[in-house]
């Protein structure tokens, strides 16, 4: 892989949580995601499923985790299987892991190849009486092809029928909710090379750019520095485009005026980056887009200051709202008679900013974790306001990644400029 070396103990204090959680007799089955076809012959290049990632930090295709922490031999208690090489495979597909280099990369001792799996899986059936099984429970999931996991649940139930099924991604959204120091680091290798990105736009934006040449710089960059790329589809956004909240077509030229937003994120070691920032692409704001911009900031600092533990996301969000209905005001966006009068359940703030303030950020960008858990040191959120004014043609989100701690929110991209005179000033040099 293009990252550095992971620390094993990360994996294997995941694991020993993740056991816990399960009741006895139980084992649990995880699989690598499927290698998805494009036409002909063509795949889509191979992403890791993160639950099997997180367990196990093997980034390596048709791979299988099985844990039984009740199994009767020491060496059953858990088994990672490994697709076998042959002389083949390393001449039309590249290296694959050894036993050994998985062994070291994830704390397992059994390392075995994937022909043996249905063997020791009918043997330690005998011994469960409970089989915890994955599947992708995100609440903002469509999923509409049939998963290695989705076709396995049907395999392992036909065939053992009598066993007690559960499920395992609410343990999982549990745990990956809350980040681990090695978590920690590696989600700020992905914000510091973001940051790398970041700074080389300031000083190629300009007038007549167009926004693919932008979002090559950033892939550039993100490739130059171990990032595998993009942790989501990059939005470069100029002028009205800025008011598409998922704009990714980055086909338009940027024109003399436009107000530029960016979002966009590294992935490193799986762990993903999310920034949004929205600059002047002839360098200099106008008056109308400084006093927007001031407002989305000042909405984000607020909102920064209330990532603590103890709060939560209802009254976390219904806080922003409130601070952001000021801040429209301001800007003659709303009217404060109409806002004392309006609809709690459909407030007036909503027409300008439409989506939420934060979501949990982790292996996915928009991560597992409860919605309506207490927020509590160790979370990662991002930060996220924006304005959107179509009637003006001007959108502006600002955005960073937060961490939560026993004390005050912890920035993780507190480098990256922000404020609106220092983009100036660089964008200037």
């Amino acid at each position: 892989m293009r990252y550095g070396p992971l620390d094993p103990q990360l994996f294997i204090e995941n694991r020993r949580n993740f056991v816990q959680q399960l009741l006895p007799a139980s084992l649990a089955i995880f699989h690598a995601n499927d290698t998805m076809p494009t036409n002909a012959d063509g795949t889509m290049a191979f992403r890791q499923n993160n639950d099997l990632f997180y367990l196990s930090g093997v980034d390596q295709e048709e791979s299988m985790l099985l844990l039984f922490p009740d199994a009767k031999l020491p060496q059953h208690r858990e088994i990672l299987f490994l697709k076998e090489t042959s002389e083949h495979i390393l001449i039309w597909e590249g290296y694959k892991l050894t036993k050994d280099e998985a062994r070291a990369n994830s704390g397992i001792r059994t390392i075995l190849w994937l022909d043996s799996f249905q063997q020791v899986l009918h043997a330690l059936m005998n011994e469960a009486e409970n089989v915890y099984l994955n599947t992708n429970e995100h609440i903002r999931a469509v999923v509409e092809v049939e998963t290695r996991d989705a076709r396995f649940i049907k395999d392992i139930q036909a065939k053992y029928p009598l066993h007690q099924y559960r499920r395992a991604a609410p343990l999982l959204h549990h745990l990956r909710a809350i980040k681990s120091k090695e978590e920690i680091r590696l989600m700020r290798e992905a914000a510091n090379i973001t940051e790398k990105a970041f700074r080389r736009l300031l000083g190629f934006v300009k007038p007549g750019v167009w926004e693919y040449e932008i979002e090559a710089e950033i892939l550039h960059e993100f490739v130059r520095n171990r990032s595998r790329g993009p942790a989501y589809g990059s939005i470069i956004a100029s002028g009205a485009s800025a008011c598409i909240l998922h704009y990714v077509s980055n086909d338009r030229q940027c024109q003399d005026g436009d107000v530029l937003l960016l979002d966009f994120g590294a992935e490193y070691g799986n762990y993903a980056a999310d920034l949004s920032r929205s600059i002047p692409v002839n360098g200099t704001f106008t008056k109308r887009q400084r006093d927007v911009y001031e407002a989305v900031l000042s909405v984000m600092k607020f909102a920064t200051s209330h990532l603590v533990a103890g709060n939560n996301i209802e009254d976390y969000h219904a806080a922003v709202g409130q601070h952001m209905e000021q801040e429209l005001i301001k800007l003659d966006l709303l009217k404060e008679a109409d806002v004392r009068n309006q609809d709690p359940a459909a407030p007036l703030y909503k027409k300008y900013f439409m989506h939420g303030t934060s979501h949990y950020l982790g292996l996915d960008v928009h991560d597992v974790g409860g919605k309506y858990r207490t927020f509590e040191p160790g979370m990662v959120y991002t930060c996220e306001p924006g304005i959107y004014i179509r009637e003006e043609g001007l959108g502006i989100r600002l955005e960073n990644d937060i961490l939560i701690t026993r004390s005050q929110p912890e920035d993780l991209m507190a480098t990256i400029p922000l404020e609106l005179a220092d983009i100036e000033r660089l964008m200037a040099q």
